[in-house]
Parts: structure tokens; C-alpha cells; sequence
């Protein structure tokens, strides 16, 4: 008999991945909505690459909320905790879905009984406060939540891992914890409606990037991403675990030109004009205020090593070009990017 297992936040873009492999591999699969009607865009979605075969259900509940999260655990033998809020603006309150909303899940699942719970935490909360810090760190680090110079996401998903792993050095029960820190994830889609990190592909493809910042990016493949999820939720030895799974290093300026020299004449609205660090800077302080969360990672140079992964759960990420590149074809087959859509035949 298969395992019931609970994804939450099942339109997301890794969770909809996370759902279609774990029914690829047998398992019965709960995914939580925040609202009622949201269902079907994830069975539409999970459809285009493995059929639900009546082992997909849904349940409503929103980390914003008690309501929903105890009928969404029951039954349920082992979680994948992927929802989280997304953003790199300084408007909006990342912290309290993400930090409250791990905890609600983690008493739900702890609850009910449940054997693993792994949770998607990110790179960022494994890091230097500065990108500027030359080497290369692994899971022991924790990033400085106090350091005023963090962008709010990162704050926000340090803070939530860390209120996890005190939350579980409190309990008692039967329920382990596991984390999994991906770096920028990149790869097919399965729908347009919730691109995520993956945008910046689509903005390249359609000329809207005119520019490329000096910005570099430990690419992960989702379906990789989702690998070491799967393995972590088994695996005896993950147990009490934190895994970088970052993938390989890329400036986006080797992404666009992967982009430009790998789709022929789909890439032909690439730019690959380099822009100089001072004019990025210079753009973010006076113009564009999105840029202000990325000056401060202009030539970064700290790296992280998945070594533990490879050891422990014998994970082996795919090359980070074969990556971009499936992305950029996963996004034009499906119109995402809309000035570079297949014509009609």
C-alpha cells in the first residue's frame, strides 16, 4: 500500500514538480490550496507529465491560518513543507507566513504522527550576510537573521528554518525533521501561471532584460530539486538533517549566452550586453527599485558546497546549461513568453 504523503502549497512551481514525482513513483499525494477552486489548475498542471490516477486529493489550508492544517494531516504518513511566501521587495510581510506557517504545519504534522516532515528552506539561510565573502561554506553555517542589511526574503526563511528546527528540539514524538536549502531553481515548467525564480529566463527570452548585472547563480534543475526532496523524506540518514542542494555555479551572463547560442533564432532577443556594477547601482537608487534587493549580490563570490548530499543520499545534480536551456524550451512551447510562441501550422 502507498504512502499517503502531504505537499503543501500545491501551485507552486516546486511543489507541482513534487507532486508529479511522487505519484511517478507510486505514492498517493494531498496537496493544500489556499483557497477553494485552485484544485484543478494543480491536476491540470501535475497532468502534462504523469496521469493522477485518482491518488491525488486537495486540501485547503493557508499558512496565514489555523484553520484546515489538522484535516489536512490526517491520514497523512510523511510531508513535504514546500509552501512559502515568495518576494524580494521590502513591501509586503514575508516572515510571518513563513515562520508561522512552518510552525502550523510542524504541529499538525507532529499531531497526527507523522514519521518525516522535510522542509524547503534556501541556500540564503546557510550564507555569508555579504555575497562579497570569498569561499565556500556548508550546512553548518546559519545566515545572521540580525544583519541589517538582509533582504527580507532571506531574513524571512532563516528565521522560519530556525523556528522549525526549535520547534522539533522540543518535541518529543515520533516525527523527524529535514531541510533542504536549494540555490536559484531553474527548469521545465509544468504551467505559466507560477514561474517563480524561473521569470528571469522568460524575461531574457523576451528582451525584456536588455542588460545583464554581474550576478551569479548556484543553479539547481527542479526536477534534481525534487530528487533530493524525495530522497530526504526516506533516506534513515537525513534524519535531523539540513542539505544544500545548489547545483553549479553560473554568471547570468553565461546563462544568456547559453540562451543565445543553444535556441538558434528563439533566443534572438537575448541580450548579453553586460552592464557595469555602478550603473546597476546607480539605476537602483534612483530608478528602478526592484534592483535595490539584488546590488548586493553584484559579483558574488561565495559559493556552497553539496558534498553532504552526494555522501548521504547519493544525489548528482544535472548540468547547470542543460538546465537553462530546458527552461527556455519548457517556457516557448507553453507560450510563456509570448512574443517567441510556436506559430500555427
Amino acid at each position: 500500500m502507498s504512502e499517503l504523503v502531504l505537499v503543501t502549497g500545491g501551485t507552486g512551481y516546486i511543489a507541482g514538480w513534487c507532486v508529479a514525482e511522487l505519484l511517478r513513483r507510486g505514492h498517493s499525494v494531498r496537496a493544500t490550496v489556499r483557497s477553494p477552486g485552485r484544485e484543478r489548475a494543480v491536476t491540470e498542471a501535475v497532468s502534462t507529465v504523469v496521469d493522477p490516477a485518482g491518488r491525488l486529493s486537495f486540501a485547503v489550508a493557508d499558512l496565514t491560518d489555523d484553520a484546515g492544517w489538522e484535516a489536512a494531516l490526517d491520514g497523512v504518513d510523511r510531508v513535504q513543507h514546500v509552501a512559502s511566501p515568495l518576494g524580494t521587495t521590502a513591501s509586503g510581510d514575508l516572515l510571518t507566513p513563513a515562520r508561522d506557517g512552518t510552525l502550523r504545519v510542524l504541529r499538525a504534522a507532529t499531531a497526527a504522527g507523522v514519521s518525516r516532515v522535510v522542509m524547503t528552506s534556501a541556500a540564503n539561510a546557510a550564507s555569508p550576510s555579504s555575497y562579497a565573502t570569498d569561499g565556500v561554506t556548508d550546512e553548518s553555517l546559519w545566515t545572521d537573521p540580525d544583519d541589517p542589511t538582509l533582504i527580507p526574503y532571506r531574513r524571512a526563511k532563516t528565521l522560519a528554518e530556525r523556528a522549525a528546527w526549535d520547534f522539533m528540539a522540543r518535541h518529543d514524538g515520533p516525527t523527524e525533521l529535514t531541510t533542504v536549502l536549494p540555490g536559484a531553481v531553474f527548469g521545465p515548467v509544468l504551467a505559466t501561471d507560477s514561474l517563480g525564480s524561473v521569470g528571469i529566463v522568460a524575461r531574457m527570452l523576451s528582451g525584456a532584460m536588455r542588460g545583464i548585472p554581474r550576478i551569479g547563480l548556484e543553479i539547481v534543475d527542479v526536477r534534481d530539486l525534487v530528487d533530493v526532496h524525495l530522497r530526504a523524506m526516506t533516506a534513515p540518514a537525513a534524519a535531523g538533517e539540513r542539505f544544500l542542494a545548489t547545483g553549479e555555479f553560473m554568471w547570468m551572463a553565461d546563462m544568456a549566452q547559453v540562451l543565445r547560442d543553444g535556441l538558434g533564432d528563439q533566443g534572438r532577443l537575448v541580450s548579453t550586453r553586460r552592464l557595469p556594477d555602478f550603473a546597476v547601482r546607480l539605476a537602483a537608487r534612483f530608478g528602478d527599485r526592484t534592483l535595490r534587493e539584488i546590488t548586493p549580490a553584484l559579483g558574488r563570490r561565495s559559493r556552497h558546497i553539496t558534498e553532504k548530499a552526494h555522501r548521504l543520499l547519493g544525489w548528482q545534480p544535472r548540468p547547470a546549461a542543460r538546465t537553462v536551456l530546458d527552461c527556455a524550451e519548457s517556457l516557448i512551447s507553453r507560450g510563456a513568453v509570448p512574443a517567441l510562441a510556436p506559430q500555427p501550422q
